[in-house]
């Protein structure tokens, strides 16, 4: 049966299902479900159905009734990391670094509009016209964006981004080709020594993949507190665990809690490090105070287009809150941040680290970096993927001593 056909006999099972539905007092899934079979059973009596057709139009059916519609199976498809819905039509998926459009999409604005709600209220978010835009997280962990019209003008915008239920590893990794095994050992004894790290990068470009996989460098007796706008983070070995989130303002405009004083309160929560999924406002000087007070190997993400824009953006983070001096700023960024660690999604849509730089100090007004590795591209291959690996400089890395300190040797 082709799909035009197909779809207008999922409609008409529908709307027969609607009718008897009205008699069924606060029916479970599984009469929801039954009910639904017998309609399609009753149905293939006139028209022939494969048996595959059938299991189709059953949970077609049943996807738009009890859950997420044609959501629903994207969601519960593992090769999918993002899901881009922008307006009813026009929905994209992301597959394996790959950004397709789909050929199905919601009947009306209306239907979206429910399955959004439906989405908010189960993670007791509210989105409104009043409130139009909504951050959140699922319960299976992936990360949720809504914004509605009139902020949106082609109608509701719904972007989730997936996180695998096991993380990413570092060998993984290597075999992608985003970092090398040599890159893989300096960074596994930076976070082991202590070093607090900056990982910078644009919008897809892995920064959290990465945070995560440094995360699990921790040694497992120490205390850690992650601090995250929706959580993502998965780490595992580490026992002495706490997990903090942060909240939005309810209907009446109170009761938000941001990164800012999450991190206030991590501070007095005696932590051994502080972990935060993304800098990205005022909170940046908490989080440079909280690396020059004692809490050493913290660990966060910033967007930036390089090692030395990401020192620009924190910045003007830090200025939009707090009226210190340029040059007090840039004396805490020298010696609160060890490492700034710089990812980038490249041409051929494949992730790599592109720059690890240290930071050293801050001499003549001026924070001074250290680039300690750096990709060099050697070409294409006939298919168009990029080719190049991480490569050593030059440089030696000059502050060694947290490194002495923990009895680690690193040659380099």
């Amino acid at each position: 049966m082709d799909t035009e056909k197909l779809n207008h006999l999922i409609e008409e099972i529908k709307e027969g299902i609607k009718e008897n539905i009205d008699y069924m007092k606060d029916p479970t899934d599984e009469e929801i479900e039954e009910l639904i079979e017998k309609n399609v059973f009753n149905k293939s009596r006139d028209t022939y159905l494969k048996l595959s057709e059938k299991q189709l139009i059953v949970e077609v059916i049943f996807n738009s009734m009890r859950r997420l519609d044609i959501l629903q199976p994207l969601l519960e498809d593992d090769t999918i990391t993002e899901i881009m819905v922008n307006g009813p039509q026009n929905i994209f998926i992301e597959r394996n670094g790959q950004i397709i459009q789909l050929d199905k999409g919601f009947t009306d604005d209306k239907k979206l509009d429910d399955v959004i709600q439906s989405i908010v209220a189960k993670v007791n978010r509210v989105v409104n016209e009043a409130s139009p835009i909504v951050d959140a997280r699922l319960e299976n962990g992936a990360r949720i964006n809504v914004v509605l019209p009139p902020i949106a003008l082609n109608g509701p915008i719904l972007t989730i981004r997936k996180f695998p239920d096991n993380p990413i590893t570092l060998q993984q990794l290597i075999q992608y080709g985003t970092i090398t095994e040599e890159v893989a050992i300096f960074l596994q004894k930076m976070v082991e020594a202590r070093y607090n790290i900056f990982i910078s990068g644009g919008t897809g470009s892995g920064k959290t993949t990465f945070l995560n996989v440094l995360s699990n460098f921790i040694p497992a007796d120490e205390r850690i507190i992650t601090i995250e706008d929706s959580a993502e983070l998965q780490i595992k070995k580490v026992k002495n665990l706490v997990s903090l989130e942060t909240r939005n303002a309810n209907v009446e405009g109170k009761g938000s809690i941001s990164i800012r004083d999450l991190i206030k309160a991590a501070l007095r929560m005696r932590p051994d490090r502080i972990v935060v999924g993304e800098v990205r406002g005022m909170e940046a000087i908490d989080m440079l105070q909280a690396m020059n007070t004692g809490h050493d190997g913290s660990l966060s993400t910033g967007h930036a287009n390089s090692t030395r824009d990401m020192l620009s953006r924190l910045e003007t983070m830090v200025l939009s809150g707090t009226p210190i001096p340029l040059e007090a700023i840039r004396q805490q960024m020298a010696s609160g941040i060890n490492l700034i660690v710089h990812l980038a999604r490249i041409r051929d849509k494949s992730r790599r680290i592109m720059e690890i730089t240290e930071v050293v100090n801050f001499e003549n007004g001026k924070v001074q970096l250290n680039p300690l590795f750096e990709f060099i591209e050697e070409g294409e291959t006939p298919n168009g993927k990029v080719r190049g690996t991480l490569m050593r400089t030059e440089n030696q890395l000059i502050n060694n001593l947290k490194l002495k300190l923990a009895g680690i040797e690193w040659k380099g």
